[in-house]
Protein backbone atom coordinates (compact mmCIF):
# COMPACT_ATOMS: atom_id res chain seq x y z
CA UNK A 1 0.00 0.00 0.00
CA UNK A 2 1.40 3.65 -0.75
CA UNK A 3 0.92 6.29 1.21
CA UNK A 4 1.00 10.38 0.52
CA UNK A 5 4.10 10.73 2.48
CA UNK A 6 6.20 8.65 0.01
CA UNK A 7 5.25 10.87 -2.53
CA UNK A 8 6.97 13.65 -1.24
CA UNK A 9 9.93 14.45 -1.86
CA UNK A 10 12.87 17.20 -1.36
CA UNK A 11 14.34 18.19 -4.45
CA UNK A 12 11.89 16.83 -7.54
CA UNK A 13 8.80 15.03 -7.95
CA UNK A 14 11.05 12.28 -10.84
CA UNK A 15 13.70 10.27 -9.29
CA UNK A 16 13.64 8.10 -6.30
CA UNK A 17 12.80 9.60 -2.71
CA UNK A 18 15.49 7.88 -1.06
CA UNK A 19 17.87 9.18 -2.91
CA UNK A 20 17.00 12.41 -2.92
CA UNK A 21 16.68 12.25 0.91
CA UNK A 22 20.12 10.79 1.41
CA UNK A 23 21.33 13.50 -0.71
CA UNK A 24 19.11 15.80 1.45
CA UNK A 25 21.03 14.78 5.01
CA UNK A 26 24.41 14.62 3.45
CA UNK A 27 23.97 18.40 2.12
CA UNK A 28 22.61 20.07 5.41
CA UNK A 29 24.35 17.38 7.83
CA UNK A 30 26.86 20.21 10.08
CA UNK A 31 24.36 22.53 10.28
CA UNK A 32 21.08 19.92 11.37
CA UNK A 33 21.95 19.43 15.22
CA UNK A 34 22.27 23.70 15.49
CA UNK A 35 18.98 24.17 13.40
CA UNK A 36 17.22 21.17 15.44
CA UNK A 37 18.03 22.83 18.29
CA UNK A 38 16.78 26.09 17.42
CA UNK A 39 13.59 24.76 15.77
CA UNK A 40 12.73 22.34 18.58
CA UNK A 41 13.52 24.64 21.42
CA UNK A 42 15.34 21.69 22.50
CA UNK A 43 12.93 19.80 23.62
CA UNK A 44 13.16 17.00 21.30
CA UNK A 45 15.27 15.52 23.93
CA UNK A 46 12.80 15.45 26.08
CA UNK A 47 10.82 13.31 23.89
CA UNK A 48 13.25 11.03 22.98
CA UNK A 49 14.08 10.64 27.21
CA UNK A 50 10.63 9.44 27.45
CA UNK A 51 10.58 7.05 24.57
CA UNK A 52 13.97 5.33 25.80
CA UNK A 53 11.96 4.97 29.87
CA UNK A 54 9.42 2.72 27.88
CA UNK A 55 12.26 0.38 27.28
CA UNK A 56 13.69 0.56 30.69
CA UNK A 57 11.72 -2.91 31.70
CA UNK A 58 12.78 -4.64 28.97
CA UNK A 59 16.55 -3.80 29.62
CA UNK A 60 17.54 -4.75 25.69
CA UNK A 61 21.16 -5.79 25.66
CA UNK A 62 21.33 -5.37 21.57
CA UNK A 63 19.77 -2.13 19.77
CA UNK A 64 19.49 -1.28 16.30
CA UNK A 65 18.80 2.49 16.00
CA UNK A 66 17.28 3.13 12.45
CA UNK A 67 17.53 6.48 10.61
CA UNK A 68 20.12 7.07 13.58
CA UNK A 69 20.93 10.59 11.54
CA UNK A 70 23.48 12.69 14.01
CA UNK A 71 23.21 10.04 16.46
CA UNK A 72 21.19 11.70 19.66
CA UNK A 73 18.86 8.68 20.13
CA UNK A 74 21.75 6.16 19.98
CA UNK A 75 23.83 8.11 22.43
CA UNK A 76 20.82 8.71 25.04
CA UNK A 77 20.07 4.88 24.76
CA UNK A 78 23.60 3.97 25.76
CA UNK A 79 23.63 6.45 29.03
CA UNK A 80 20.73 5.72 30.11
CA UNK A 81 19.78 1.89 29.25
CA UNK A 82 23.59 0.54 28.59
CA UNK A 83 22.99 -2.08 26.05
CA UNK A 84 26.28 -4.44 25.37
CA UNK A 85 25.87 -3.05 21.88
CA UNK A 86 24.28 -0.31 19.61
CA UNK A 87 24.20 0.23 16.15
CA UNK A 88 23.40 3.05 14.18
CA UNK A 89 22.38 2.89 10.71
CA UNK A 90 21.62 5.78 8.20
CA UNK A 91 21.41 6.22 4.28
CA UNK A 92 23.14 9.27 4.96
CA UNK A 93 27.28 8.69 5.25
CA UNK A 94 27.19 12.67 6.07
CA UNK A 95 24.76 12.51 9.13
CA UNK A 96 26.91 9.36 10.22
CA UNK A 97 29.79 11.11 10.59
CA UNK A 98 28.33 13.73 12.55
CA UNK A 99 27.24 11.07 14.92
CA UNK A 100 30.81 9.71 14.91
CA UNK A 101 32.35 12.39 15.76
CA UNK A 102 30.13 12.61 18.79
CA UNK A 103 31.58 9.50 20.50
CA UNK A 104 34.91 10.05 19.63
CA UNK A 105 34.87 13.54 21.50
CA UNK A 106 32.73 11.64 24.27
CA UNK A 107 35.03 8.65 24.66
CA UNK A 108 31.84 5.95 23.62
CA UNK A 109 33.37 3.09 21.99
CA UNK A 110 30.27 0.48 21.82
CA UNK A 111 28.22 2.19 19.18
CA UNK A 112 28.68 1.86 15.73
CA UNK A 113 27.47 3.21 12.81
CA UNK A 114 26.47 1.30 9.51
CA UNK A 115 25.29 2.50 5.60
CA UNK A 116 21.97 0.64 5.59
CA UNK A 117 19.08 0.80 3.16
CA UNK A 118 15.92 0.34 6.00
CA UNK A 119 13.65 -1.42 3.14
CA UNK A 120 16.68 -4.61 2.56
CA UNK A 121 18.84 -4.60 6.08
CA UNK A 122 21.70 -6.49 6.25
CA UNK A 123 21.17 -8.19 9.72
CA UNK A 124 20.12 -11.63 9.99
CA UNK A 125 16.81 -12.12 11.69
CA UNK A 126 16.53 -11.99 15.30
CA UNK A 127 19.81 -9.90 15.70
CA UNK A 128 18.14 -7.51 18.13
CA UNK A 129 16.39 -6.91 21.65
CA UNK A 130 14.62 -3.62 20.65
CA UNK A 131 14.53 -1.42 17.59
CA UNK A 132 14.63 2.23 17.51
CA UNK A 133 13.73 5.08 15.13
CA UNK A 134 13.39 8.84 15.57
CA UNK A 135 12.09 11.49 13.53
CA UNK A 136 13.21 9.26 10.26
CA UNK A 137 10.03 7.02 9.61
CA UNK A 138 8.46 9.47 7.09
CA UNK A 139 11.50 9.70 5.35
CA UNK A 140 11.05 6.06 4.31
CA UNK A 141 10.15 5.34 0.51
CA UNK A 142 8.56 2.23 1.45
CA UNK A 143 7.30 2.16 4.74
CA UNK A 144 5.31 -0.96 5.48
CA UNK A 145 8.55 -2.51 3.40
CA UNK A 146 10.94 -0.68 6.39
CA UNK A 147 8.45 -2.09 9.33
CA UNK A 148 8.57 -5.48 8.26
CA UNK A 149 12.63 -5.66 8.07
CA UNK A 150 12.28 -3.63 11.44
CA UNK A 151 10.29 -6.28 12.55
CA UNK A 152 12.79 -9.46 11.42
CA UNK A 153 15.37 -8.49 12.59
CA UNK A 154 13.98 -8.01 15.60
CA UNK A 155 13.76 -11.08 18.28
CA UNK A 156 11.06 -12.82 19.47
CA UNK A 157 9.16 -10.46 22.21
CA UNK A 158 11.67 -8.05 21.25
CA UNK A 159 10.36 -4.04 21.14
CA UNK A 160 10.15 -1.36 18.63
CA UNK A 161 9.84 2.48 19.34
CA UNK A 162 9.21 5.20 16.87
CA UNK A 163 9.33 8.84 17.39
CA UNK A 164 7.78 10.67 14.92
CA UNK A 165 6.55 14.59 14.61
CA UNK A 166 3.07 14.80 13.99
CA UNK A 167 0.42 17.21 13.77
CA UNK A 168 -0.93 18.52 16.75
CA UNK A 169 -3.97 17.93 18.06
CA UNK A 170 -4.63 20.54 21.17
CA UNK A 171 -4.98 23.78 21.44
CA UNK A 172 -2.64 25.79 21.38
CA UNK A 173 -0.36 24.14 19.28
CA UNK A 174 -3.00 22.91 16.67
CA UNK A 175 -3.46 26.66 16.52
CA UNK A 176 -0.18 27.39 16.00
CA UNK A 177 2.13 25.59 14.43
CA UNK A 178 0.69 25.32 10.90
CA UNK A 179 1.71 29.19 10.93
CA UNK A 180 5.18 27.44 12.49
CA UNK A 181 5.63 24.82 10.04
CA UNK A 182 4.54 27.31 6.87
CA UNK A 183 6.65 30.02 7.59
CA UNK A 184 8.62 29.83 10.78
CA UNK A 185 10.58 26.52 10.21
CA UNK A 186 11.37 27.11 6.35
CA UNK A 187 12.60 30.96 7.34
CA UNK A 188 14.96 29.27 9.59
CA UNK A 189 16.59 26.95 7.21
CA UNK A 190 16.88 29.56 4.75
CA UNK A 191 19.22 31.46 7.24
CA UNK A 192 21.14 28.49 8.36
CA UNK A 193 21.35 26.71 5.49
CA UNK A 194 22.35 26.63 1.54
CA UNK A 195 19.63 23.90 0.97
CA UNK A 196 16.50 25.95 1.37
CA UNK A 197 14.65 23.00 0.11
CA UNK A 198 15.31 20.92 3.08
CA UNK A 199 13.46 22.86 5.61
CA UNK A 200 10.30 22.71 3.26
CA UNK A 201 10.38 19.19 3.01
CA UNK A 202 10.89 18.85 6.20
CA UNK A 203 7.83 19.75 7.83
CA UNK A 204 5.54 18.81 4.52
CA UNK A 205 6.28 15.36 5.08
CA UNK A 206 5.35 15.54 8.55
CA UNK A 207 2.42 16.68 7.62
CA UNK A 208 1.38 13.77 5.26
CA UNK A 209 2.77 10.99 7.03
CA UNK A 210 0.19 8.03 9.07
CA UNK A 211 -0.30 9.34 12.79
CA UNK A 212 -2.02 8.12 15.72
CA UNK A 213 -4.24 5.38 15.27
CA UNK A 214 -3.64 4.84 11.34
CA UNK A 215 0.38 4.37 12.14
CA UNK A 216 -0.82 1.60 14.67
CA UNK A 217 -2.68 0.29 12.37
CA UNK A 218 -0.14 0.03 9.86
CA UNK A 219 2.30 -1.53 12.43
CA UNK A 220 -0.32 -4.25 13.50
CA UNK A 221 -0.48 -4.99 9.50
CA UNK A 222 3.56 -5.59 9.35
CA UNK A 223 3.12 -8.10 12.47
CA UNK A 224 3.56 -6.17 15.58
CA UNK A 225 1.29 -6.87 18.67
CA UNK A 226 0.33 -4.79 21.44
CA UNK A 227 0.83 -1.72 19.41
CA UNK A 228 0.28 1.81 21.52
CA UNK A 229 1.06 4.83 20.92
CA UNK A 230 1.21 8.61 23.06
CA UNK A 231 1.25 11.96 22.21
CA UNK A 232 3.53 14.48 23.35
CA UNK A 233 3.26 18.43 23.77
CA UNK A 234 -0.19 19.03 22.53
CA UNK A 235 0.20 16.22 19.71
CA UNK A 236 3.54 17.45 18.11
CA UNK A 237 5.08 14.35 18.68
CA UNK A 238 3.77 11.04 19.17
CA UNK A 239 5.80 7.82 20.07
CA UNK A 240 4.59 4.25 19.09
CA UNK A 241 5.78 1.27 21.13
CA UNK A 242 5.05 -2.45 19.48
CA UNK A 243 6.24 -6.07 20.80
CA UNK A 244 7.19 -8.83 18.22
Amino acid sequence: MAYRHEEIKPYSDKGKKSEQVEEMFNNIAHEYDRFNYLASMNIDRIWRKRAISSLKPYAPRKVLDIATGTGDLALLINRILQPETIIGCDISEGMMEVAREKCHRRGVTNITFEKEDCTALSYPDGSFDAVTSSFGVRNFQELEKALGEMHRVLCKGGHLIILELSSPVKFPMKQLFPVYAKYIMPTLGRIFSKDAKAYKYLPESMAAFPQGEVMKGILERTGFSKVEFRRFTGGICTLYIAEK
